[in-house]
């Protein structure tokens, strides 16, 4: 049991956030679906700082915590194979902008097609970023 001192794991979180948003997408669930992508890129993010060697976390989410993310990582990136997509995705701007963790009070309504595909584009990227950034700095 991890209560009540929970441990902080990005990468799982990352992940399940990631599975359970993909499965309310599919099911037509678009506000709480924008919400895990939001978390998910958050902590994929995360998980990739921690490895890196960065032992504070900067209490953001993800809207907040791209700009600090893309400064930190901007030129390190270029180095990683198969992530100049991410690259250009940062120099296009935030993709997370319009997000904002406050959203879990928001009415369905607010949630449309197009807002919640951007949102799972970016995370995707995101999730591709960090399984090959894992790749030559996790063993098993």
């Amino acid at each position: 049991m991890c209560v009540p001192n929970w441990p902080e794991d990005f990468y799982d979180a990352h992940l399940r956030h990631w599975e359970d948003a993909e499965l309310l997408f599919t099911e037509g669930r678009l506000a709480n679906a924008d919400h895990l992508y939001g978390l998910s890129a958050e902590c994929g993010l995360k998980a990739v700082w921690i490895d890196a060697g960065m032992l504070r976390v900067p209490r953001e989410h993800v809207n907040d915590f791209w700009a600090t993310f893309s400064r930190r990582f901007r030129a390190s990136l270029r180095n990683v194979p198969n992530q100049q997509s991410l690259v250009r995705a940062i120099r296009r701007g935030n993709p997370f902008g319009n997000w904002n963790v406050s959203q879990r009070y928001a009415p369905r309504r607010c949630f449309d097609q197009n807002l919640v595909e951007e949102h799972r584009r970016a995370a995707e990227e995101i999730c591709a970023l960090v399984r090959t950034w894992r790749i030559g700095r996790v063993t098993p």
